[in-house]
């Protein structure tokens, strides 16, 4: 997975993948013969659970996640002053994410920053990685102000 994607997936964006991902492996553990007989009233009353859940979670349009509201919840509850509106580094912190040089780096590269911004100023890296997840949050469907963009 990448960097990116634990993002999404820290700020709320992939609940609806988590329930199919779930439904798949249950399915498939369903269709495995079970060892001990008591495991299979088990197994097949989890994918009834789940495949209940998918239908629905599969016919409901897409929650918007409010990144700002996900973020000052998070922000409330740490104890560190993070300035994740504006710092990549405090972001990164905010989600429980390693905000380390070659993680970012790695970041960048994923969302298609310019080489000269990767091995140069990395102050001007970070400018654009902030901007950059913002808007790519915005794309995934996330609420994002123009400011923050």
């Amino acid at each position: 997975m990448g960097l990116f994607n634990t993002i999404l997936q820290k700020l709320g964006f992939m609940k609806d993948k988590a329930v199919e991902a779930v439904a798949g492996e249950t399915a498939a553990a369903a269709e495995a013969p079970a060892a001990p007989a008591e495991a299979a009233p088990v197994e097949a009353a989890a994918v009834e659970t789940v495949a209940a859940a998918a239908p629905a979670a599969a016919d409901a349009p897409p929650e918007t996640v409010d990144v700002v509201a996900v973020c000052e919840a998070l922000a409330a509850k740490n104890p560190q002053k993070l300035n994740w509106r504006t710092s990549i580094v405090d972001l990164m912190k905010l989600l429980g994410m390693d905000s380390s040089l070659a993680n970012r780096k790695e970041l960048a590269k994923e969302l298609g920053c310019p080489e000269n911004l990767i091995g140069g100023d990395y102050s001007q890296m970070n400018v654009w990685l902030i901007k950059a997840v913002m808007k790519k949050l915005a794309e995934n469907g996330g609420k994002v102000p123009e400011e923050l963009k």
